[in-house]
C-alpha cells in the first residue's frame, strides 16, 4: 500500500499540522463497493431470520464517505488557529450518515510547533490517535474489527486534547465532559443520550485517557494507549469501560508488519462485568508493484466473559476470530479500486456485535458458526 499518514477513517485528525498558511482547505473521499455476505441476520432483533445478502453497503469497503473543510490562520509567531468540520454520509443514498451534520469531526485549536496542539471539540480520542497507525487494514471501514478493538467511544463529543510531536515521539492525551455516545453497547441504553455534562454528576459518560506513538524513519514503531470512559444507564450511576493497548509495526523493503494487543473491561454501575475480552492482531502487507499492495490480517478476541443485557447471568461466550485478505490497485494517488475479502468464525464480521452496538452491519444469525463477505469498489480521495 502507498504508505499515509494513519488510517482514511482519521484523514483529517492531522489536518493543520503541516500547513504553513492561512487557508481553508474542502476535502473528503466517496468509496463504493457491492457486497456479498452469507449467513447475516435480517436485523440483530430477528436472529432467526437472514441468509446470504448481495448488494451496495452504505459504508465503502475501505473508507467511510465524508467530505469537510479545515482551516488555519497564522497568528504569528509559530501559533496558528485551525479548524476542522467533518460530515459522513452514506454514499449509496446521499443521505446523512446519522445526525447531526457535522457528525464525525467539529473542532477548533490551537497549535505552535515548539507547545503542540490544543483542541475542543468532537474528535478522535488520544487512544485512536495512538493505535490507528498499527492497524493492518488502515482501519478500514469493511472487514476491520475498529470499534471492537477502540470502543463506541473512539470518537466523542466535549472533548478537550493536547497533541504534540517530539520528533519520532507523538504524545497525546483528551478528557471528554460528555462522549455524546447513546450506548455502551447494543443492550444498555445511557441516560441523557450519552451526553453527560449533567448538573451534579460530572463523572456521567465523561472519558480520559493518553497515548505515546514511537515511528522513526527507519520503518519501526511502537505505541502504547488508554482510556477510560464513564458511561452512565442511569444519571448518577456511571458503570466503567477501560481500554489498555500496545501495538508494533517494523517496515523493511517491501512488507510491513503491524501486531498488538488490548485488554478490555466494561462493567456495569452496580460492579458486574457486561463484558470482558482480549484482542489479539497481527498483519502483512505486501507492495507487489508500485500501483498494487496486498494485506493480509489475523484478529482474535479471547472472551473471558460477557452479559447479553444489564440484568443477564454472566456467560463466557465463544472466542472470535477473522481472517482479513485485501488487494488494492492505486491508478493514481486519489483513486483506487479493491478486492476485501473476510471470513469470522463465532460470530459477525468486523466481530460485529451488541459491544459494537451492530454498527457494521453484520449481525449473525442464530447457530451461526462463520461468516463470509466479499466486497470490490472504487474509493476517491479529493
Amino acid at each position: 500500500m502507498k504508505k499515509r499518514l494513519i488510517a482514511l477513517g482519521a484523514l483529517s485528525t492531522m489536518s493543520g499540522v503541516a500547513q504553513a498558511q492561512t487557508g481553508v482547505t474542502l476535502y473528503g473521499v466517496i468509496d463504493g463497493s457491492v457486497e456479498y455476505v452469507n449467513r447475516v441476520a435480517a436485523a440483530a432483533t430477528t436472529p432467526g431470520a437472514g441468509g446470504s445478502r448481495f448488494g451496495m453497503p452504505s459504508v465503502g469497503g475501505l473508507s467511510a464517505s465524508r467530505w469537510g473543510l479545515r482551516g488555519v490562520e497564522d497568528l504569528g509567531g509559530g501559533t496558528q488557529a485551525l479548524f476542522v468540520l467533518e460530515s459522513g454520509f452514506q454514499w449509496d443514498t446521499g443521505s446523512l450518515s446519522s445526525a447531526p451534520l457535522f457528525n464525525r469531526q467539529s473542532y477548533l485549536g490551537v497549535q505552535n510547533k515548539s507547545y503542540g496542539k490544543l483542541t475542543f471539540g468532537r474528535q478522535y480520542n488520544a487512544f485512536f490517535d495512538g493505535m490507528a497507525n498499527f492497524a493492518p487494514l488502515r482501519f478500514a471501514a469493511t472487514y476491520e474489527p475498529g470499534i471492537w478493538w477502540m470502543g463506541l467511544d473512539y470518537r466523542a463529543d466535549n472533548m478537550v486534547k493536547y497533541t504534540s510531536q517530539f520528533g519520532p515521539l507523538q504524545a497525546a492525551a483528551h478528557f471528554s465532559f460528555g462522549t455524546g455516545v447513546a450506548v455502551q453497547n447494543a443492550a444498555v441504553v445511557l441516560a441523557n443520550g450519552g451526553a453527560g455534562e449533567v448538573p451534579g454528576h460530572f463523572s456521567d459518560n465523561t472519558s480520559y485517557g493518553g497515548s505515546l506513538m514511537y515511528l522513526n524513519s527507519t520503518g519501526f514503531g511502537v505505541s502504547v494507549g488508554a482510556d477510560v470512559w464513564r458511561p452512565a444507564a442511569v444519571t448518577g450511576q456511571p458503570g466503567k469501560v477501560s481500554k489498555y493497548g500496545v501495538a508494533a509495526l517494523y517496515n523493511t523493503g517491501p512488507f510491513k508488519f503491524t501486531a498488538g494487543y488490548r485488554y478490555n473491561k466494561g462493567e456495569l454501575a452496580n460492579g458486574n462485568t457486561l463484558l470482558r475480552d482480549d484482542y489479539w492482531w497481527a498483519g502483512v502487507n505486501y507492495q507487489a508493484t508500485p500501483a498494487l499492495g496486498l494485506s493480509l490480517a489475523y484478529y482474535y478476541a479471547d472472551m473471558k466473559a460477557a452479559r447479553a443485557t444489564a440484568t443477564a447471568p454472566q456467560t463466557s461466550p465463544p472466542n472470535m476470530q477473522q481472517v482479513s485478505f485485501l488487494a488494492d490497485y492505486n491508478f493514481s494517488k486519489r483513486t483506487d479500486v479493491y478486492l476485501s475479502l473476510g471470513y469470522a468464525r463465532n460470530g459477525g464480521l468486523s466481530f460485529d456485535s451488541a459491544a459494537t452496538a451492530f454498527a457494521f452491519k453484520y449481525p449473525p444469525m442464530t447457530g451461526q458458526k462463520s461468516m463470509v463477505g466479499v466486497t470490490v469498489g472504487l474509493r476517491q480521495i479529493f
